[in-house]
């Protein structure tokens, strides 16, 4: 009899998700909200379903933040009643995916258990506890800011930044706060509740791990051809109700197997091998195929289906080229044997309540991401192990994912009950994404290594243990058992040495390994990224404030300006605004008017950026990433995100979507001259004739260059300017344009504010379109950074570019995505359509 045709008795799955309460118990909460009981959502938390209850103001608003700081200091009571009846089932089992975090779990008044972890599921076996009829299930949550206090105290003190011993529970870290984040310390049922009803067996955990391997063969007219056969190894645990012997099918790209599971039995591998496979690549490199995994487990008695079991996979090789040479130590992504330049931003939690992130949500992040030329995401350590609907999206879009283990900014104690805690979310966590092809680097922590060797945390410990064991013993075993074809590093930054996970290298030296470049903004000017020369950078970045509509939407401060209290309220980086100012004056003069203080921050903040990676990008191969810090945020908050609060775009993404591009002409420094990198990190060679000129603001060429380049894919060329064509005569009205194939890129021998650039108005012509509008511009002087601020005028439009230069006379044609119906001419007003020349002459 086929599998197909085979009778069922699978589990039986419900979902737990109504007719749920919450109820403030001790702490200080206000007089009117102390015993009184509101509805609650699952997945939820308090702060959402106190705001869905018209009892809290939404906290991303104004300075709300504060007036709700006492949720974190009071214990929570979540409950609710359902209905069951026996149905004859072995086995019923309680299943929490996620409890945000310190949790007392009773059904029918008898006490499940206990936890103290958010990032780890739990399970509680109840087929004793349940009764027919009406069941009541509670959940009590203790104040997670009084359990980390006390944690610390239990642990021993460690160093970590921030207010709060983040360090001391095993909460997601920026639940209490960031330099960019909002401290909710919020608590709840954050993952789905399930009852779960089987019998005989269940599959516990279905592990599938692709292998590939790739021959070339050279035919006997010299043509070249590669194979690649795939090996599927798929790891399956089983839980048992009773010792019945049980087969279990595992099936991939029409190759199946099956293996019996002998009484008592609870794991086998089934191992599966495909003679012809196409590989995964990441974008820009080729398709991203996926391959579905299918398990059944029956009873191998009365053949019934027990349970079932779909993954995908995707088969590629993963390896980390760190062979030391003449200038230091690489670090080099290989992906199926080619070398990939990383295109990096880092990814924190897209909302403070991570729960509110579906899957349409991951989505259009990704999507954002891929418009931004972007090839790889970090996921950062003081956040989540982020979900399957994100991770299935990346394998789908062939966007590389490095996850980090969560652990950050902080010394954690190894020792029992927390570093217990730490070793079990990850291992649960490593087998629970081990099958995404997108993912290619897990990751020991985010700076603990740089923080011991530099943070002064080596005095502050007194010999107490700061996490060294997990980065180099337990997690690299862990990815070793679980998940052994994924790269693994100790940490970010990390200074490798072949062959050895510990050394005695600085963990932030720019000539070995990773590193993160965070003086460029907190000490010194981006055109300083220009002193570097790193192997890899996984962190860089530049703080601006979110879009304008964004920032009115939450923030109604009047007058508004860049110090009310509102907007001190969502600027939580240290003397940030200090650094605001500090970083645009050397480029920009600061303007005295919020909307012009606003588009100026904006642009500086996409100047610095562009600058970085164009200079990184130009150092290839010897710098063969960069990451950018950072993609997205979780509250409407000036920040280094180049995607705000509420999902729109800032001048940020669009700089990063040019600096990116698969070609790239970039005008740099070398010696005592400039040069022009080309840059081309596509498939098919580039090739044509590259014309540098100079230009006097007019738009009068003074010096021309021209030469015939040819790049192969993947790779950069670089061509010295003689100095007739390199060297200003007035450089306040002056720049170079070097152009291949269509690409341009630019050089301004003087900064923006001691330049020549005029006010002239340029000409416009708006128009409706059957999507929106079509905006032409037609510069009447040398126009820097033209751009389109159309959310300004509507709140959800979209506009195709930003950040264009063009000299006298050029135009250049923006489309907008809106259904708003207004007056085309909108998009045309001077606080709508931006650009340098504004800022210089206002």
């Amino acid at each position: 009899m086929p599998i197909s045709s085979l009778p069922t008795r699978t589990p039986v799955v419900r979902l737990l998700d109504t007719d749920w309460s919450l109820t403030a118990l001790a702490g200080p909460a206000p007089a009117h909200l102390r015993r009184l009981t509101v509805p609650a959502t699952v997945p939820g938390s308090v702060h959402t379903d106190l705001l869905a209850a018209e009892l809290i103001p939404d906290p991303y608003l104004d300075g709300n933040e504060q007036l709700l700081s006492w949720i974190g200091l009071t214990d929570w009571r979540y409950s609710t009643t359902f209905v069951w009846n026996p149905a004859g089932a072995d086995r019923s089992e309680l299943v929490f995916a996620g409890l945000d975090t310190i949790a007392e779990i009773e059904l029918n008044g008898v006490l499940l258990g206990t936890t103290r972890n958010m990032h780890r599921s739990y399970t509680f076996d109840v087929g004793s506890r349940l009764k027919a009829g009406l069941n009541e299930l509670v959940v009590v949550f203790r104040s997670p800011i009084k359990a980390a206090d006390a944690a610390s105290l239990e642990l021993g003190y460690r160093p970590h930044v921030n207010h709060h011993p983040y360090n001391a529970i095993r909460k997601m870290a920026c639940s209490f706060g960031w330099d960019w984040g909002i401290d909710t310390s919020t608590s709840g049922l954050w993952k789905p509740v399930t009852l779960v009803s089987w019998s005989t067996a269940r599959l516990h955990a279905v592990r599938p791990i692709a292998t590939v391997q790739t021959t070339t063969v050279q035919s006997t007219a010299g043509d070249t051809s590669s194979h690649s056969a795939g090996t599927v190894d798929v790891h399956v645990v089983i839980s048992r109700a009773t010792d019945a012997p049980v087969t279990v099918t595992a099936s991939v790209a029409g190759v199946s197997r099956t293996l019996e599971l002998a009484a008592g039995a609870t794991s086998a591998t089934v191992t599966l091998e495909v003679p012809e496979v196409d590989l995964w690549w990441p974008t820009g490199y080729g398709e991203h195929p996926l391959y579905d995994v299918v398990v059944t487990l029956h009873d191998a008695d009365t053949a019934h289906e027990l349970d079932r079991s779909h993954t995908r996979v995707g088969f590629r090789t993963v390896e980390f080229d760190t062979i030391p040479d003449d200038a230091g130590t690489p670090f080099t992504l290989v992906i199926n044997g080619q070398s990939v330049f990383v295109r990096g931003a880092n990814w924190i939690p897209d909302d403070a309540f991570p729960h509110r992130i579906d899957r349409a949500r991951y989505q259009r992040r990704l999507e954002q991401a891929q418009f931004a030329n972007i090839n790889l995401i970090r996921v950062w350590g003081g956040g989540i192990f982020e979900s399957d609907d994100f991770y299935d999206l990346c394998d789908e879009k062939g966007l590389l994912t490095w996850q980090d283990f969560l652990l950050a900014c902080a010394a954690y104690a190894e020792e029992a009950p927390l570093g217990d805690e730490i070793e079990a979310e990850a291992r649960e966590n490593v087998a629970r994404l081990a099958a995404h092809p997108s993912l290619v680097v897990l990751n020991g922590n985010n700076e603990n290594l740089w923080g011991f060797e530099e943070w002064n945390w080596k005095l502050r410990l007194d010999g107490k243990t700061w996490g060294a064991g997990f980065y180099y013993d337990v997690f690299p075993a862990i990815v070793a058992e679980l998940a052994p074809h994924i790269g693994y590093t100790p940490g970010s930054p990390f200074s490798p040495v072949a062959g050895s996970v510990r050394n005695d290298l600085h963990p932030n030296d720019p000539e070995h390994g990773t590193m993160h470049i965070w003086d460029l903004w907190n000490q010194r000017d981006y055109p300083d990224y220009r002193d570097y020369a790193p192997r890899f950078v996984a962190e860089f970045g530049w703080q601006g404030p979110p879009t304008w509509s964004t920032l009115t939407e939450s923030i109604h401060d009047d007058p508004l300006t860049p110090e009310s209290p509102g907007m001190l309220v969502h600027q939580k980086a240290m003397e940030g605004n200090v650094k605001l100012t500090d970083g645009l004056l050397p480029h920009l003069p600061l303007p005295n008017e919020i909307g012009a203080w606003h588009w100026a921050m904006s642009l500086n903040q996409a100047t610095a950026i562009s600058t970085a990676i164009e200079h990184f990008r130009s150092l290839a191969p010897h710098c063969m990433g960069s990451i950018v810090w950072q993609l997205n945020d979780c509250w409407p908050a000036t920040s280094w995100a180049a995607v705000d609060g509420y999902g729109r775009p800032k001048p940020l993404l669009y700089a990063i979507k040019h600096a990116y591009a698969d070609r790239l002409i970039t005008v740099q420094p070398r010696g005592d001259g400039l040069a022009v990198i080309a840059v081309n990190d596509s498939a098919e060679p580039w090739s044509g004739e590259l014309r540098v000129r100079r230009y006097t603001d007019a738009g009068v060429v003074l010096a021309e260059h021209a030469e015939q380049v040819t790049l192969p894919a993947r790779s950069n060329a670089t061509v010295p300017l003689p100095a007739s064509v390199s060297a200003t005569t007035d450089a306040a009205a002056e720049l170079l344009r070097a152009e291949l194939g269509g690409v341009r890129g630019h050089w301004f021998f003087a900064e923006a504010r001691d330049s020549a650039l005029s006010d002239s108005a340029p000409d416009v012509l708006a128009e409706r379109t059957t999507t929106g509008y079509t905006v032409r511009v037609t510069a009447a002087s040398l126009t820097r950074d033209l751009a389109l601020l159309v959310d300004t005028v509507d709140p959800d439009a979209l506009v195709d570019d930003m950040l264009v230069t063009l000299l006298p006379g050029e135009s250049v044609l923006f489309t907008i995505d809106s259904v708003l119906d207004v007056d085309p001419a909108a998009f045309a007003a001077p606080t709508v359509l931006r650009s340098t020349n504004q800022l210089v002459r206002p």
